[in-house]
């Protein structure tokens, strides 16, 4: 009777990412993860959501994600979408580097830059733009096309700036140690 080694709760790539077996990627082909990210439990990441495909096109980019990305439980990543010369298309949503999301939040932004935190129980709304070193305090709601500039801290329904990051307080954004933390 042969014994199997027991199932961790991660799947690690060969880039180094570490998805969580009860993780959801939907159209793999469509997404792009670019090494040493975590995606953990109940985690869905919507790569099915593209545009129309044109003739002879091959597969299209839905999501792309940076180097040391962490999602934590049960968020949600979608392409943000919209009604573009009478047919609904999706557009991409690009994720920079050293970006944490906290859980059960929603994010259909454009863009979010390098070195950014989003707290728990946020909605990031279509079209959003999130530039680099910018911390989203829990429970914020950006609303859709809004973009917040580098180095703010927002918070509320709908969301405002309320304070500025310091040059000083960067070194927390670093997620790193966080990756090497998660283990199989």
């Amino acid at each position: 009777m042969s014994k199997k080694p027991p199932k961790g709760e991660y799947i690690e790539t060969e880039t180094g990412n570490k998805v969580s077996r009860r993780g959801q990627l939907v159209g793999t082909t469509n997404i792009i993860l670019g090494g040493k990210s975590v995606i953990q439990a109940e985690v869905v990441i919507r790569g099915d959501l593209t545009r129309e495909k044109q003739q002879g096109q091959g597969n299209q980019v839905a999501i792309a994600i940076g180097r040391y990305c962490i999602f934590s439980r049960a968020c949600e990543l979608r392409p943000p979408g919209k009604l573009y010369r009478g047919t609904f298309s999706h557009y991409p949503l690009k994720i920079a580097d050293h970006v944490f999301v906290g859980p059960s939040s929603i994010i259909e932004a454009a863009l979010i830059g390098n070195h950014v935190n989003i707290g728990a129980n946020c909605v990031i709304g279509k079209f959003a733009i999130i530039k680099d070193y910018v911390r989203v305090l829990d429970g914020t709601v950006v609303p859709p096309n809004m973009v917040i500039p580098s180095f703010s801290i927002v918070a509320g329904r709908p969301a405002q700036v309320v304070g500025e990051i310091a040059e000083g307080e960067v070194d927390g954004f670093d997620l790193r140690e966080a990756y090497r933390a998660v283990r199989n």
